[in-house]
This record gives structure tokens, sequence and C-alpha cells, in this order.
């Protein structure tokens, strides 16, 4: 009801404070609360808890997946031409190698806009992973998994504009150009830049619309590709079972990694993909007789089918009410 919202609003506040797993987030243009949690039964958990503890009856929507979105190969380099035509920027984009993201996602390498006193540890873990010391100089921003590099040269405005420019490289990284989904795993660089000698004619209204143009084009010319996240998960059970579980992970587009029998039981490996787990534990319960139990090991992302991808992209693009062109 539309006069519960304030409510609603207070509630929501409260269990992200009771719980820090879980992520609120209203979207302005749908009207739509978020709730982010670890999984199916976390999220049913919760909101049977704001119904019966907080006595706010809310309608949900069933879960939404979040997918990454990232690029296959290096692109060329493309340019984002501003509204009024007097600025371009000159972007290219590649992906990012494996032990930097994996160096990001560990917390190794900090996160955030290059200040120049963080700038000597950053070197050195940056070079102990094999960057030379030239691409190091260049890095302006690390951005949930993402590198933007400044490879301009004598270039007499950037340090008026490289603030403008960092911002619409992280609002490419919320959201982006696929689906409007979150990257990941990217390296993007500003190769050169063309400006309007008047600073009148370089403001935000011109700068954040070309570098957004420019990332998104150099990302359609690099295979842009959908990740959705699997989980690795162990399940037990009576080795009575195994073939029925094998089925049922196999129904799921699961793969199994590894399979122990010991006297009666077995416990099975199998990494499953988060989009096909909704009812998962009522269908392990059912195929198992309710003697099967299945704990998450381990979250990551992979590269969504060829075959399926488009079909994802839609429905996601559907869901946001997004044109075509947007």
């Amino acid at each position: 009801k539309a006069a519960d919202l304030p409510k609603l609003v207070e509630v929501l506040k409260q269990v992200a404070k009771e719980d820090p797993s879980i992520r609120m987030e209203i979207n302005e243009q749908t009207g739509e609360s978020l709730m982010s949690g670890m999984g199916e039964l976390h999220l049913e958990i919760i909101e049977n808890r704001i119904k019966t503890e907080k006595g706010l009856n809310v309608k949900t929507s069933p879960p939404i997946i979040v997918y990454r979105e990232t690029v296959n190969k290096e692109s060329i380099v493309s340019e984002g031409r501003s509204p009024n035509k007097h600025n371009s920027f000159f972007i290219k984009v590649e992906p990012l190698e494996e032990n930097i993201y994996e160096a990001i996602q560990s917390g190794e390498l900090p996160e955030g806009r290059i200040k120049k006193k963080s700038s000597k540890e950053l070197a050195e873990i940056l070079s102990s992973l094999g960057w030379s010391g030239d691409t190091i100089r260049n890095v302006r921003n690390i951005y949930k998994g993402n590198i933007f590099l400044d490879e301009t040269r004598g270039e007499v405005h950037i340090g008026e504009v490289i603030e403008m420019v960092l911002d619409a490289y992280e609002m490419v990284i919320n959201q982006g150009p696929l689906a409007r989904e979150p990257c990941m795993k990217m390296k993007i660089s500003l190769m050169d830049i063309k400006l309007h000698e008047d600073a009148i004619h370089r403001g935000p209204a011109q700068v954040y619309p070309a570098v957004r143009e420019g990332i998104r084009e150099s990302m359609k010319k690099a295979s842009p590709t959908l990740l959705e996240p699997l989980q690795v998960h162990v399940i037990e059970m009576p080795d009575k079972f195994l073939g029925a579980v094998t089925k049922l992970i196999g129904s799921k587009r699961g793969q199994m990694i590894d399979v122990n029998q010991e006297g009666t039981n077995a416990e099975v490996k199998a990494k499953l993909p988060v989009a096909e787990m909704i009812g998962w534990s009522s269908d392990l319960r059912s195929a198992t007789e309710g003697r099967g139990t299945s704990s998450l090991l381990d979250q990551q992302f992979e590269k969504v089918p060829m075959s399926i991808q488009a079909d994802i992209i839609k429905k996601i693009r559907d869901r946001k009410g997004l044109d075509e062109n947007q």
C-alpha cells in the first residue's frame, strides 16, 4: 500500500542494520525496493521476518539474478564525442589479466582513485604482478574489479577533466552496454583527447556523455559477453539417491566436479548456475526423500552459454524497461 511506504523504508533500514549481509537499494525510476542477500533461503527468511516481526505485509517478486558484463578481446580505439561536437575522447577496452583481477578481489590491490600518497605501494604490487613501470604510472582508478588507465601524452587540460572522466567510467562500470548490469575484469585506457579551448564548452554535460559513449562503443567492439553467477555446492545423501541427484544437477545446467562414496553415503561436488537454483532446496528434498543436504562451498562468475545469452539479455532489458537504443 502507498500509505505504508514510509514504514517500509524504516523497516528495510532496520533489517539492513540487524543483518549486515543484506543490501537494500531503492530504484528511483521504477519505485522498487531491491533486497540482495546470500541466496533464496536467506531472502525468504528475511521476507518472513518483515511480515511477522515487523508486521508489514509486503509483496515480493520472484528473485532476480544479477549478471556481470565483460569483454573477450582487445577493442580498436573508439571515439566518444560530446553533444556539442567540440570534444573527443579516444578509448580502448581489453580484458584484465586474471592475476590482477584476483589481487583486486583479495584486497591486495586496494580499490579507489589513485592518490599520489598511495601510488608507491600500488606500483610495488603491480610490478610484482608483472606490469611495466609505464603502465603502472598511467593507472588512475581501480573500481569494482576493473582498472582505468590514462595513456594521454602532454595534454594541457587533462587535469581539469580527469575527475569527470573517472565519474563517467564508474557510471559505465555500474551499468554496462549489454543489459545495464555491472561490469568486471576490464582494463579501460584513455588513449587521446581533443578538448575545446574554452572551459565553458568542456563541462560535465559534455564530458560525461562523450566518455560513456566512448567506453560503451569500445566494449561493443571487444566481443562483449555476459557472465552469470555460479555456486559450487557439496551435496550429501544416501548413495541410493545418487542417480536422482545426478539427473537433478543435469536438469539445472549443472556440472559434476567430484563424487565420493563411503559406505552407504555419497557426496557430490557440483557447480550450478544461480539462475537455475530457484527452488533448489525443495527440488533436492523431493529427489532424496528429504535426506539430502546441500552446502555452499564457493561462488564464481562464468560466461553464459552463447545459445542462451541473447534471450537472457532480452529478459533483463525488458524487466528494466530499456529501449533498444538505451
